[in-house]
Formats: structure tokens, sequence, C-alpha cells
């Protein structure tokens, strides 16, 4: 017996999934791609690279990354924006201690941006959206710049700012309205790209949301340029002449007590062969010097021969010098100190840096963190806070002291500025960080802070970058990495208070308000919807 086939019964062939797979697969793959790119844009926005502008795009990315999405899409997008942003811009806290710490610093502060971006995520169907997004982003800013271990400020986005057009706005409301500024731009930019394809796809006109699109491009914009004669760098209480040393750190080959030696060796050495160029009039006589922070290791106060060392330089260079420390008292912690060296009395005054680094200065959390790395070891003997502001009075000038890490930290500086600093010094030391970017993000901030208080800041460091900086951010000496060197300059002294000054605090509380009064109102609104619902659903 025969069986025909017909055509109806022969097997049909399985559908050829092929060519639809790999498009689903970049599809879905595609907004968690743009979420890292968006933060490898804020990263590329941050020095050594002038690129201050790619902050816009951005932002823009992520507003289009994060618009319309569920909470956990928000968070996971967040978090991606967040690594591909840290991950890179942190590197240097690897620099030493592997990579163990720089994942961990990173993961924890792209946890912030994390929920910045759920909040972001639940609040971009209100109207005027770009506003309520960059007031979470500062929230965000300003919540991991408290904690944990008193908070962690590297990476606002105002310190990739310093040769944008927003920085005037720092002297209005300080660092957070330029990042502010800086958000609101890029997610306007997204918002009116947006309304353009809309409106030629539907060839309606949605005013209100064009305005609002046009409004958060153009505010920023017109503001900074309004502000821009707030960045005043006349010399309203005369001028003074500083001296910066640049000793410079020796290299491999010596063990930790000779490098303490040799790095003191070395900036009073570099004190002394500036004394020799003033008397030969190569270079104008400082009126006051000052000296890196670490430029010291060896305490004064319990070394002879150190003492002896610090006050022969003071002595030829025959000015105040503001030394750099590291203090070892009988009891409790160490103390990173600032000690004002007058060429007649040796140390009359003294400074303790108030924010003191975590995993670097001290170590919080030691047995937990043995279990990850060994390396905890390192830091032997931690550091304690100082509880008072600095000042010194050095040759009639007040200059105002801010020591490395606490640049980062918008009450550090204030504060200086608020107990009469004329001028501000942020002594440093970033010779644990080899050639990386660090150096230059510092600068970079206390470039920020000169135009945000209207101060001239000197920045003197152990290995490079030092650097001069007049009032309105402008840098107008720099050493080379690495090279011994003297900085000697004739800088205005201020006394005026800036807006930024002035408010404090105000401009950062109204905005994370106004971040959170949108959450507020997006939950309202979530909740009403579902009340809705849940009445349709019961109506037959």
């Amino acid at each position: 017996m025969s069986t025909t086939i017909t055509p109806t019964d022969q097997p049909v062939p399985a559908p050829d999934t092929s060519r639809k797979g790999l498009p689903r697969l970049l599809a879905v793959l595609l907004r968690p791609a743009a979420a890292a790119a968006s933060g490898l844009l804020l990263y590329a926005s941050f020095p050594p690279r002038l690129l201050w502008w790619l902050a816009l795009p951005g932002f823009a990315l992520l507003g289009w990354c994060l618009r319309g999405r569920r909470l956990r899409a928000g968070f996971g997008l967040g978090l991606l924006s967040g690594l591909g942003f840290l991950l890179p811009l942190l590197s240097w806290t690897g620099e030493e201690v592997g990579p163990v710490p720089w994942l961990a610093l990173t993961l924890i502060e792209a946890l912030f941006l994390a929920f910045v971006g759920m909040g972001i995520a639940a609040t971009s169907r209100l109207p005027a959206w770009p506003v309520w997004a960059a007031a979470l982003w500062i929230a965000g800013e300003g919540l991991r710049a408290r904690v944990p271990f008193e908070g962690f400020s590297w990476g606002k986005i105002a310190f990739g700012q310093a040769d944008g057009v927003f920085l005037p706005l720092a002297a209005l409301g300080g660092t957070p309205l330029l990042s502010f500024a800086v958000a609101l731009c890029g997610f306007g930019l997204y918002e009116g790209a947006r309304q353009f394809r809309s409106y030629h796809a539907t060839r309606t006109v949605r005013r209100a949301g064009v305005a609002a699109a046009v409004l958060a491009v153009l505010v920023p914009l017109v503001a900074s340029l309004a502000v821009r004669p707030l960045l005043d760098d006349s010399a309203e209480d005369g001028t003074a002449t500083a001296a910066l040393i640049q000793g410079n750190v020796p290299r491999l080959g010596l063990d930790f007590n000779d490098q303490r030696r040799a790095v003191l060796d070395n900036h009073a050495r570099r004190t002394e062969q500036l004394a020799d160029e003033v008397k030969a009039g190569k270079k104008p006589g400082p009126d006051f010097v000052v000296w890196p922070e670490n430029s010291s290791d060896l305490d004064p106060y319990r070394n002879d021969d150190a003492r002896d060392v610090i006050d022969r330089a003071v002595k030829k260079i025959g000015v105040p010098v503001a030394v750099g420390a590291v203090l070892t008292p009988e009891t409790g912690p160490l103390r990173n100190t600032l000690i004002q060296w007058d060429p007649e009395r040796g140390p009359v005054d003294t400074y303790d840096k108030r924010h003191i680094q975590p995993f670097g200065e001290y170590m919080p959390m030691r047995d937990f963190a043995r279990i990850f790395s060994s390396d905890v070891d390192r830091v032997r003997r931690d550091f304690g806070p100082g509880t008072k502001v600095g000042v010194f009075d050095m040759a009639g000038t007040k200059v105002g002291l801010v020591t490395c890490y606490e640049a980062a930290f918008d009450d550090a500086v204030r504060d200086t500025v608020l107990h009469g600093g004329q001028l501000i010094a942020v002594p440093s030391n970033n010779a644990t960080f080899g050639r990386s970017e660090m150096t230059y993000q510092q600068l970079a901030m206390s470039r920020v802070r000169a135009a945000e208080h209207g101060r001239a800041v000197l920045v003197p460091v152990t290995s490079g970058v030092s650097a001069v900086i007049r009032p309105d951010g402008e840098v107008v000496q720099q050493t080379k990495l690495f090279t011994p060197d003297a900085l000697v300059a004739k800088v205005p002294l201020r006394s005026s208070l800036t807006p930024a000054t002035r408010m404090g605090i105000g401009p950062e509380i109204a905005l994370g308000l106004l971040g959170a009064a949108s959450l507020a109102w997006s939950t309202a609104l979530a909740l009403r919807a579902r009340r809705g619902e849940q009445h349709r659903s019961r109506v037959p």
C-alpha cells in the first residue's frame, strides 16, 4: 500500500529566527551599553582633558536611558552609568594598594548613582522633568559627600568644569549650583531633541514641553554669562608675594625612614636655593613660603635633627614658612599638621587636618577590611582629626589652610574664608599616586574653589603639580610632575564674600528639597493611578 504525500502533508520547516534574534538582543543591550557610555562621557569631561563639554551629552544620554523606565531598570542603568564614570575616574586609588580598594570604593559610590537613577526614572514623566532629574543628581552628590565615613566628594560634576562656561555659577551657589546647571543643561538637551522628534512625527506643537526643554538649556547658559562679573580677581586688600616649594620625592631604593628624611631634605634644600636666587636678584623675595603636606614626616617636636633642618631653611629664607608635618604624640592618634614656622621664634601656630582620609590616614573596620586585603596593615597607627579652622597670619596676610583631601569638602574650604582667609593654601602630597590623573583632578578642585570664594589659591605639592591660581580660577604658574621647583608669585588679597560663601549650604539644601518634592509628587501620582485602577476593576 502506497502513501501519497500531498503538499499539506509535507513537513513545515521551523521559522528562521536567527535574523530576528540578533536585533532583539541588540535592543536589549542598547540601553545598558548607553548607560555605561554616559558614565564614560562624564569621566572624559574631567581633567587632565579639556573636554568639560562632554558632560552635556553624557547627561543627555543618561536622560535617554532613564526616561520612562521602571524603578528597577532605573537602578540598574544608574549603577552602570556610575561604574562607567567612577571606575576610570578613581583608578588612582589602587595605584599602590592594588585593585581591591579601588573596586570597593567605586562600587559603593556607584550605588549612590544607582539610587539617583531610580529617582530620575520615577520622576521622568513629570512636567519639566529635567529640573527634577538635575535636582536629584545634586541630592545624590550631597549624600555621598557625607556618608559613609564622613563621605567622599570626589567626582562632583562641578570639579570637571574648571575650564567650562558654567564656572561663574560656582561664585553664585557653590559646587551644588554648578553641578546642577551642567546636569540640567544636559537633560534639557535630550528633552529638546525628544520634543523636536515628536513635533516632526505628529505635526503637533507641544508648547509646554518645548518651552521646558529650551529653558533647561538656555537658563544655565544665560545665568553663567550673567554672573560672570562675580569672578572678580581685583586686589581689594593689596597683594602679597607668596612662594611655593615643591621639593620632590626620591626614587626607589630607600627604606621608609630614609625616604622621610630625604623628602624633608629636598624641601629644605629647595627653600635654601630659593633664598640664594632671591639674594642674586633672580627671583623676587617672598613675604611667606608654603611647603606641601608631609614635607616633614619626621616630627620636628620629637626629632632634633628634623627641627634643625627646618629651622636652618626658614632662617635662610627669612620669612614665615608653613611646614607640613606628621606629629607623633606620646598618646593618642597621629596628627597631619601644618606648622607656622617663624624665622625668629620657631613654631608659632599649628593646624591639624580636620577631614582625614578613611582607609588612607585611618582604617575603619580594620578587622573586617583585612579579610579582603592585608594592605590595611600598612596603616599601622591611625591619624586623628583636628577641631579648629586653620588660618595663619603670615607676615600680615591671613592664609586659610585646607590640607589636600579637604579641598573636596565644601565646608572645609568655606570655613577658612569665613574665618578671615584672604587667600587659600592647599598643601598636598600626591606622591603616592604616581603619574595618575589624581593630581590634575585635585588641581581642578582648587580652581573651582578659587572661583567659588573669590580667593587666590596656592597649591604646593611634594611631587607635582604645584600651582598658583587667581581668584577667577586661572592658573598663572604651575610645575611639572616629579620636578623640584619653587614658584614665586604676587597674588591679590581679598576680603569680600561671594554669594556662594554667604549662603553656604543653602543652595544644596534647596536643590535637595526640590528633588525630594519631585519624588513625593511622582509617588502621589502613582498611588492615585493605582487607586483608580482598583476602583475600575471593582465596577461591574
